[in-house]
């Protein structure tokens, strides 16, 4: 594996063990994975991941597409230095908030922020490129949590909308050094030039949507690059021109974390040579607190509740939730978040909300695969088929599935280890996969035995 020069050079200046360091990133990187709290518990026993509750690592690299499990939400491949986001949450974030994860896609830090806020939170899960938010989208939507929004808005739109926000997640667009060894894309396009564009496109950003967090609000701030550019000299510019306090984040020695280099500032640096994971920097921000004018509440682009929908006899609790209609597809958003929730997304573009419920087609109101893997979805509400692990791929694949002879026409969910993939229409000679096409696995291939994660065993 061979590195940019300029990049040795400049971390040979700055980094008295940069030997350690480039050793570790010609090494096979660490493979660790995030379980979904609300869904099917996994019996593992490997070794966690210190700083986060629900991460662990896995002692080889499973092919996760072929694991149902992965494609039901009940897992999130992530990787395990950016788990050092629950720390910051645990220690700032101690009741309802509104939370707006700024550049969110994939997914990991959004998936993990519904499992981390205090109950009552709302969250916001941005992403301003068009074809990342579907896929940003598909990601949430899995993860099953209903008090989330995503959203495809510039960051100079969600600015606008002005002390909307008690928490901001910064995880912005940089030059992805700390990814070296596992994107040979970043070490191909790195640059010094690209360094210092990267860290003042990363102060535009904050600068945009600055005016959208509340006084005594709290910005997460972080990168996947090493240099000091990105991360030290913009926490110091920041918290000088914002401007804004940086606080610290207890951490535990046995966690091998490099606190950054400028005390003045807090900020926490993952190394892959000193922890088990890739490269990552952290810093949290307090907007100071000042006299300031409310979110006002806009009321044009509000949409009618329903009074009854054929769908809400699919959700576990309905009476928590608001259901309202756009074009053919009924959504239910949480009763407790939906004045906030519209107030918000009304003045954005709005990929999904809530629980996609339920779509019209014709006479026939169809449930929409989110349904089924929706932590509100009532599981007895329709027939259940449970489908071998065979099966379950192929239906992943978007084939029609074989059904048992005795299983009743209509619509049927189909689940693998007791957790919902998504339905089936069955029509009595032959049944109609309703998964969704651009959810599909795209491999026809089928690995010869089943693909499960290490140590997982049957459960």
């Amino acid at each position: 594996m061979d590195f940019p020069r300029d990049f040795t050079e400049y971390m040979r200046r700055r980094q008295e063990d940069y030997p350690l360091l480039e050793e570790a990133l010609r090494a096979e990187a660490p493979v660790s994975i995030r379980l979904n709290p609300a869904k099917r518990a996994l019996p593992l026993r490997h070794e966690r991941v210190k700083w986060c509750s629900t991460g662990y690592y896995l002692p080889e690299r499973p092919a996760f597409t072929f694991d149902p499990l992965f494609h039901a939400g009940v897992y999130y491949v992530q990787e395990a230095a950016s788990m050092f986001l629950e720390q910051a949450v645990a220690q700032y974030v101690t009741s309802p908030v509104v939370c707006l994860d700024l550049c969110a896609a994939p997914g990991g830090k959004s998936t993990h922020l519904l499992s981390l806020l205090p109950r009552g939170s709302l969250l916001v899960s941005n992403e301003v490129i068009r074809s990342r938010a579907n896929v940003l989208a598909e990601n949430v939507l899995k993860w099953g949590w209903p008090e989330v929004a995503v959203t495809n808005s510039d960051p100079a739109a969600l600015g606008r909308l002005t002390h909307g926000f008690d928490v901001l997640v910064a995880d912005l667009p940089c030059s992805g050094e700390g990814m070296f060894r596992k994107d040979p894309a970043s070490r191909n396009a790195w640059s010094l030039a690209n360094v210092k564009l990267c860290a003042a496109r990363q102060r535009r950003i904050l600068h945009d949507v600055w005016p959208a967090l509340k006084p005594g609000g709290i910005c997460i701030y972080s990168t996947c690059t090493f240099n000091r550019e990105e991360n030290e000299e913009n926490i110091r510019y920041l918290a000088e021109r914002l401007p804004a306090e940086a606080l610290p984040v207890s951490i535990e020695e046995s966690w091998y974390i490099t606190c950054g280099f400028d005390d003045r500032y807090p900020s926490y640096r993952f190394f892959p040579h000193r922890t088990k994971g890739e490269g990552f920097f952290l810093a949290v921000l307090r907007k100071p607190e000042e006299r300031h004018r409310p979110f006002s509440v806009p009321t044009g682009n509000r949409r009618p509740a329903l009074r009854h929908t054929p769908g809400d006899e699919w959700l576990s609790d309905a009476g928590a939730y608001r259901f309202t209609a756009e074009a053919s597809c009924v959504r239910a958003v949480p009763e407790m978040l939906a004045e906030r929730l519209l107030s918000l997304t009304g003045r954005l573009r709005v990929v999904t909300a809530g629980i996609p419920v339920g779509e019209w087609k014709g006479k026939d109101f169809l449930p929409t695969p989110a349904l089924a893997l929706s932590t509100a979805f009532r599981h007895d509400a329709f027939p259940t088929v449970e489908l071998a692990w065979t099966d379950a791929v192929r239906y992943l694949q978007k084939e029609a599935p074989g059904l048992p002879p005795d299983t009743p026409k209509g619509y049927v969910t189909v689940t693998f280890r007791g957790t919902p993939l998504g339905f089936v229409k069955h029509l009595g000679h032959r049944a109609n996969n309703l998964y969704p096409h651009e959810w599909r696995i795209r491999s026809r291939h089928l690995p010869e035995t089943e693909v499960t994660l290490p140590g997982a065993g049957q459960g």
